[in-house]
């Protein structure tokens, strides 16, 4: 895929969340470039223009990050937290997207400045919903500043 214009960034390491995830944006026409990502890891290189992503344009960030938190290597806390501590990197609107119901991940993400912590909804029906008025909301009604 071609990753000069992302809409969506999302960074999951389940092939299946990640194909619901994709499907249920697909299906509502919500994202025109979606850029799946299988780790912490990777998106860091992606969003930083480093290994495999060296030759991208670091101008083009994606209008919505949506981030998991359980992940190998780099977690979704490790990448949010580079991810907001950097003045390239930190407006960009990261919504944690994830299955953990935890007190302690929920407060952790707020305080490394997530816009937004998302459960995911067991049922498809539920999920498409949810995916559709999630995403609805960051890429067509919130008012993003002019720097990104």
């Amino acid at each position: 895929m071609k990753t000069d214009k992302i809409d969506i960034l999302l960074v999951e390491d389940n092939v299946d969340d990640a194909e619901l995830t994709i499907r249920a944006l697909k299906k509502n026409n919500l994202a025109n470039s979606i850029l799946h990502i299988k780790s912490g890891e990777e998106a860091l290189e992606f969003l930083f223009c480093q290994g495999a992503y060296e030759a991208r344009n670091i101008q083009n960030v994606p209008k919505l990050i949506l981030l998991d938190l359980k992940m190998p290597r780099i977690d979704g806390v490790e990448t949010l937290r580079r991810i907001k501590w950097n003045e390239r990197t930190k407006l960009i609107p990261t919504v944690i997207l994830t299955s953990s119901k935890e007190d302690r991940d929920i407060m952790e993400s707020y305080k490394l400045g997530a816009n937004s912590y998302f459960v995911k909804p067991v049922d498809f029906k539920g999920f498409v919903d949810a995916i559709s008025s999630l995403t609805q909301y960051w890429l067509e009604l919130n008012q993003p500043p002019n720097k990104l």
